[in-house]
């Protein structure tokens, strides 16, 4: 049986994420659910399912569903729907606050529904080719660099793009945060538009990161640096490299990346774990430490804002 999948929140990502469901294989997109109801009716008309108006009308059609509504109301609606008996993709950060992280996780565990949050670089492939090669990261140095948005302009640049490296580094780190140091300016909004974070990790590990929501051109890049090599990866592009050393000196080993659509993949992966009652491979748990850490550099910037 298709499991029926439903999309709550219909602007750019939700539609995107309707797009997806709509082409994977064993789902049934049943339903497109938003406050505004031409958007619902539009994205619906567009790949499929029904246009509700309504919460409870939209938790009755569907197994599992993509939350993309606004950030502030990311524990209402999520919440609503796993009591419900739905699970929930919550787009990232999973919420604004750590009460609200809070909140719907142990709703998700109250009613036995799988929560996984929408960390959408972890189902890039060049990750894959990464993990498989890690052996201990020492020192890891990540650019996230975007021109200005149009959207998420409620929220600084740490919560809107730097927060999916945040996520990864403690991913690949797993080791307890023993410091952070944190710059950032406001230059087009009233929140911070470039950021650089400083994460010294109780291992000796130390993570470098920088955002930019003001840049001319996109980029999305880490590098992995550990006792006999460092890796060199491009989310964008999905490609990746190995630096070694070798007999005629520092030598790059070219690394084959299946390329893939990160989303296709992520939504795959959420059907599975909804079909299966398997744990998602970024929890509620995952989303929260990073929303923790993203919010820690956020308060570390703006109090600086006041001196």
């Amino acid at each position: 049986m298709d499991l029926r999948a439903g999309v709550a929140g219909a602007g750019a990502m939700g539609r995107n994420h309707a797009r997806v469901f709509s082409l994977l294989e064993g789902v049934e997109l049943a339903a497109v659910y938003d406050q505004d109801k031409k958007r619902a009716a539009d994205v619906a008309a567009e790949f499929g399912g029904i246009a509700v108006d309504s919460l409870d009308a939209f938790a009755e059609v569907v197994d599992a569903a993509t939350v993309a509504v606004p950030t502030v109301a990311h524990r209402s609606v999520g919440c609503e729907l796993m009591e419900k008996g739905v699970d929930v993709l919550m787009e990232k950060p999973i919420a604004d606050t750590l009460d609200d992280a809070t909140a719907l996780i142990e709703t998700s565990q109250k009613h036995g529904r799988i929560l996984q949050v929408g960390h959408i670089e972890r189902f890039n492939p060049v990750m894959r080719e990464l993990e498989d090669r890690l052996k201990e990261a020492r020192f890891i140095e990540a650019h996230r660099l975007s021109p200005f948005p149009n959207r998420s302009i409620d929220i600084g640049v740490v919560l809107d793009l730097m927060i999916h490296d945040l996520e990864i580094i403690l991913h690949l780190v797993r080791s307890p945060i023993v410091s952070v140091d944190a710059v950032g300016v406001a230059v087009m909004t009233a929140r911070e538009d470039i950021a650089n974070a400083r994460i010294r990790f109780e291992n000796g590990c130390v993570a470098n990161v920088t955002a930019s929501r003001i840049s001319p051109e996109r980029m999305r890049k880490i590098r992995v640096f550990q006792g006999d090599c460092y890796l060199s990866l491009d989310y964008q592009e999905q490609s990746a490299g190995m630096y070694r050393m070798g007999k005629e000196g520092v030598e790059k080993v070219e690394v084959n990346v299946e390329k893939d659509e990160p989303l296709k993949r992520e939504l795959a992966s959420f059907v599975e774990c909804s079909k299966k009652g398997k744990a998602p491979e970024v929890s509620g748990q995952q989303g929260a430490a990073a929303l923790d850490l993203a919010l820690d550099i956020t308060n570390r910037i703006t109090s600086s804002f006041n001196k």
